[in-house]
């Protein structure tokens, strides 16, 4: 057997720090920086890597330089002539509120040679909250605590968050003109749409009101009167593509998932390991995806199909939770409990999944790792596998097993990392030359 797969957890844990270090913004973002302009440059930014990123420009530009940028608590640094600020995430707050008014502030009176350089990273929609007209920030609160609870796609709440708010959909963007904009994103977004990623408060928004508010219906979202009306009359909708008020925009993607994923794939190659990329943008329930990973793992795992164990499997994306009880959440920690229960102990399959930016759900912990003796320790420490699914209470249980992935703030996200091991039979180093194994 291959020295990496006598120690599964080690080498599960090699990916995901392979994955965390490529999405790092001093890596990823210098080459993408653009000249200075005739006039100034200002620096906005949102999201869990903004304080990363302001780090990277303050030390690569050799212009004038002024901004500020918010980033979730925790996760600030110094940046010298960008100030950061922090705010709370998933829920918005007070802070996130005065950020919002400060970014705006920064970008008035602006001309067409002057450059708005935003830095945007997952995580920007709770840290940007402005109510429209006739809303007030307790109402942003409590529709994202439901959105969060909803079991809705990214997309979707993204979608509603939009049209809810004076800043985000483009509306950051109409407060920059007459000066041009550059966005450098790192995407932590399925499909990587730039509308999606902190909401897009930079770029148009292609939606509409008709799909926030179908959205809202379908996941029996309750709102107050004011925000259905400004949703119903349209008063509420966003600046759209070729929209003429908007400046000159451009995008610049600076990472994504499918680049964190190819970096744990190289780190597991290195060490003689096969990967197989299922996706990168992969949504779903959480405990639904686990359900299909498990079935495909043991497929590898006794018939060598579609691939031949010794193998990886590797996913990205953002699964969902829907909250029905009483526990701490965390999607990725509850896709790995549904695995362990979908897999009943399989002596010959190890798994990780966490979060890239080291924050899972709302807790300080990234993810979790599970092996073929999580159920067994489980039972004989007296914790009820099913019980802490039900009660999406998976952060509890691994803590409890001490199998928690905790990396500390990351600065980076990247979304969701999902890496599930299929070791070879016993006394076997390779399956490949097995007669009925296919490729």
């Amino acid at each position: 057997m291959q020295p990496a797969l006598q120690d599964p957890p080690r080498l599960l844990r090699g990916m995901f720090d392979a994955a965390v270090a490529a999405a790092q913004p001093a890596l990823c973002l210098p080459a993408l920086l653009p000249s200075p302009p005739a006039g100034r440059t200002v620096v906005i930014g949102f999201g869990k890597a903004a304080a990363a990123m302001a780090q990277v420009v303050d030390g690569h530009w050799a212009g004038e330089l002024s901004g500020v940028v918010v980033t979730r608590y925790g996760h600030g640094a110094p940046c010298g002539r960008i100030r950061v600020m922090e705010a709370a995430h998933p829920v918005p707050d007070d802070a996130g509120l005065a950020a919002s008014a400060a970014l705006l502030a920064a970008v008035q009176g602006l001309g067409p040679e002057d450059l708005v350089l935003c830095l945007v990273s997952g995580g920007g929609s709770a840290l940007l909250p402005c109510p429209l007209p006739g809303l007030a920030l307790a109402d942003e609160q409590a529709i994202a605590r439901q959105l969060l609870a909803s079991g809705a796609s990214i997309a979707e709440m993204n979608c509603v968050r939009r049209h809810l708010s004076g800043i985000k959909g483009g509306r950051l963007a109409l407060a920059c003109r007459p000066a041009r904009v550059v966005n450098l994103l790192l995407s932590d977004v399925p499909g990587d749409d730039p509308a999606d990623i902190a909401s897009g408060p930079t770029v148009p928004d292609p939606s509409d009101c008709a799909q926030a508010l179908e959205i809202l219906h379908r996941h029996r979202i309750a709102v107050p009167e004011a925000a259905l009306a400004l949703l119903r009359t349209g008063e509420a909708e966003t600046p759209k593509p070729h929209d003429p008020r908007l400046p000159s925009i451009e995008n610049r993607m600076a990472v994504t998932p499918q680049r964190a994923l190819e970096a744990a794939a190289q780190a597991a190659g290195r060490a003689g390991i096969a990967v197989h990329i299922l996706g990168d943008a992969i949504e779903g329930e959480s405990r639904d995806v686990a359900k299909v990973m498990a079935a495909m793992a043991l497929q590898v795992a006794r018939r060598d199909q579609p691939f031949v164990a010794p193998c990886v499997l590797l996913s990205g994306g953002e699964t969902a939770v829907s909250l029905r009880g009483h526990g701490r959440g965390g999607r990725n920690v509850e896709f790995l409990l549904a695995l362990a229960l979908a897999l009943q102990g399989h002596p010959r399959i190890h798994a990780l999944a966490a979060d890239t930016d080291g924050v899972d759900g709302i807790e300080e912990i990234a993810g979790a790792v599970i092996g073929p003796q999580t159920l067994a320790r489980a039972h004989a420490a007296g914790l009820r596998p099913r019980e802490r699914l039900d009660d999406n209470d998976a952060h509890a249980f691994f803590e409890a097993l001490g199998d928690a992935v905790v990396t500390g703030p990351t600065r980076t996200n990247v979304n969701d990392f999902r890496a599930v091991l299929v070791l070879p039979p016993h006394g076997e180093s390779n399956d490949a030359a097995r007669p009925h194994a296919r490729p």
